[in-house]
């Protein structure tokens, strides 16, 4: 009996040390088109917890909406057409474990190639995933980024 019980011991470690928690990095960002005001907007999710060590700083601190848009501006690059285009800041909001980033560019002109840098939290989590998802005049694409690999471009 005494070896049965040594046996599941030895068994439940191992089934529970399975079960141990894997750190996943990521940041989504949604891209839209505005046609009628030629607007691209965009809407970032991040990991609160992850964006706070970034840019190391509390989220309920007054200064912590000022720290992020300052974090993803210098982060976050989006040229047109091979011409690069200036993002504005609209907002953030933390929501539990993720923080909403808004920011928009208007005068916007057709687009054929979109070409995006984005290294948000890759300094910080080498294993980050950065996802884009953009949608234009009824096409979706969908761009990743990762350490290494911060820029990349789309045509349509």
């Amino acid at each position: 009996m005494k070896k049965i019980l040594q046996v599941f011991g030895v068994f439940a470690v191992v089934l529970l040390m399975s079960f141990t928690v894997a750190d996943f990095f990521s940041s989504m960002t949604k891209v839209d088109y505005v046609d009628g005001s030629k607007t691209l907007k965009f809407t970032t999710k991040m990991n609160t917890e992850h964006i706070s060590n970034a840019i190391n700083i509390n989220p309920n601190t007054v200064g912590y909406e000022a720290e992020v848009k300052k974090y993803v501006n210098n982060r976050f690059t989006v040229s047109v057409n091979g011409s690069p285009i200036r993002l504005t800041f609209t907002g953030s909001q933390v929501n539990g474990e993720s923080v909403w980033v808004y920011f928009e560019s208007s005068g916007v002109p057709a687009i054929s190639s979109l070409k995006i840098t984005n290294a948000i939290l890759l300094e910080t989590y080498p294993k980050q995933i950065n996802i884009v998802n953009i949608a234009y005049k009824g096409n979706q694409k969908t761009m990743t980024f990762q350490r290494g690999k911060e820029t990349n471009e789309v045509k349509f």
